[in-house]
């Protein structure tokens, strides 16, 4: 009878039930079975909304959406470009590196994909760049940026596995960066190949462009400094960028105005913050079941006996961290996963922000794996290209993405480096 129920939702859930209320029922009847109060739900809902650190997330959502609307974007393609423009394939650098940084500060892959792919798909084509170059290139780059602060994704792991959110924040410059640069010399290299035309490098420009963006171009590494040097937390962090963003585009770029435009901001990134919250609290019930199962404990023992080695445990777990990032969205994902896998994380040796930083970066990555990665629909969508086509077209970037999840895989000091420097 149980496992009917659970067949039922998860057929319910392919075909379009939302997935708060799947996981919340799969929480309730398996709370049921194992004769636990269902008020055990609310009772997880209810630490959630009493969290000091989660203050970050609505904070930094609404600040995302707000640096969403008016010239943003444009201005950080057009500094972009002046600054890389000028280097073979330089344009499909400036799609990076523009991407990686306006998802970093919204915070959301499917925003970077709408906002920033009407401007940089066009122009890739107009300047000879080939269909699927462009497309793979622009539906990958949604999902760059997710390492760098102020990532909520990164907020939301050190909640729930219990690490330091500052030390994930620096620990994820580095991969983040070895990343991009992969895929930047990707894009120079085709660049190389194909001969394409390129302006020449304009001081007069630059100077121009970096006096547009100068006023966002800073806010990662404010929020870094500004947490790293004690000034404030994650959460104060997240306040302060709120009033700052606030005011450069009220007053400063005067793009928003305040009584027409602020109330249809904070309703649509609320909308976001409220159907992240739904589900991190169905989430939280469904793990109470899990751990009340024992579940982590009975997945530690059967993998034991297939796995002796830290090496054979972290291919493992990156095959099954790629399949999850293509089923569900990264929220409901870490809320699930991450408590089934610390407890063989911590029995094999693996420092959990490491372990962050592999995380995250398997999501991403399976945010573009076919057959049902996310960001593969949205590019479909946006681009009106058959879905068939985004996966021929997303293949060299998910190799070369697979490349560096090796690499910060198996070396560890690459997300580590950074957050023991800073301590010693």
């Amino acid at each position: 009878m149980i496992l009917t129920l659970v067949i039922f939702l998860i057929l319910l859930t392919i075909f379009g039930l939302p997935i708060f209320v799947s996981m919340t029922a799969a929480a309730m009847i398996g709370l049921y079975v194992n004769e636990v109060e269902f008020s055990t739900i609310a009772i997880e809902i209810f630490r959630l909304a009493n969290a000091p650190v989660l203050l970050a997330i609505p904070l930094f959502t609404f600040a995302g959406y707000l640096m969403s609307e008016g010239g943003t974007s444009t201005r950080l393609v057009r500094f972009s470009r002046s600054l890389f423009g000028w280097v073979p394939g330089g344009l499909g650098v400036v799609a990076l590196v523009s991407c990686a940084f306006f998802t970093a500060i919204t915070g959301a892959t499917g925003i970077t994909i709408i906002a920033l792919g009407g401007l940089l798909f066009p122009a890739l084509i107009s300047e000879k760049y080939e269909e699927n170059f462009s497309l793979g290139l622009i539906t990958t780059s949604g999902s760059l940026g997710i390492q760098f602060p102020p990532s909520l994704p990164i907020i939301l792991f050190g909640f729930i596995s219990g690490a330091s959110i500052n030390k994930l924040f620096i620990a994820g410059v580095l991969p983040g960066i070895l990343i991009l640069a992969t895929l930047c010399l990707f894009s120079v290299f085709m660049g190389t190949r194909w001969r394409l035309e390129r302006p020449r490098f304009s001081g007069n420009e630059f100077i121009s462009a970096l006096k547009e963006a100068v006023w966002e171009l800073p806010i990662p590494f404010l929020i870094l400094a500004g947490i790293y040097s004690g000034f404030c937390t994650a959460t104060e962090a997240a306040a302060l960028t709120v009033v700052y963003v606030f005011v450069i585009k009220t007053l400063i770029f005067r793009e928003l105005d305040v009584t027409r435009d602020l109330p249809r901001v904070m309703k649509e990134s609320m909308k976001m913050v409220g159907g992240i919250m739904i589900i991190l609290g169905a989430a939280l019930g469904f793990t109470n079941y899990l751990v009340d199962a024992f579940i982590p404990m009975k997945i530690l023992k059967f993998l034991e006996s297939l796995v002796q080695s830290k090496i054979g445990f972290l291919l493992i777990l990156n095959l099954f961290l790629i399949l999850v990032g293509c089923m569900m969205d990264i929220f409901s994902a870490i809320l699930i996963v991450v408590p089934l896998i610390m407890p063989l994380a911590n029995r094999f040796d693996i420092d959990p922000v490491h372990l962050g930083i592999i995380f995250l970066t398997n999501l991403g990555i399976g945010y573009n794996t076919p057959p049902v990665g996310l960001n593969l629909f949205i590019a479909s969508s946006r681009f009106e290209r058959p879905i068939v086509q985004l996966y021929r077209a997303t293949l060299p970037f998910l190799l070369l993405l697979v490349f560096t999840l090796i690499l910060i895989t198996y070396w560890p000091a690459l997300s580590l480096f950074l957050p023991n420097l800073l301590k010693s």
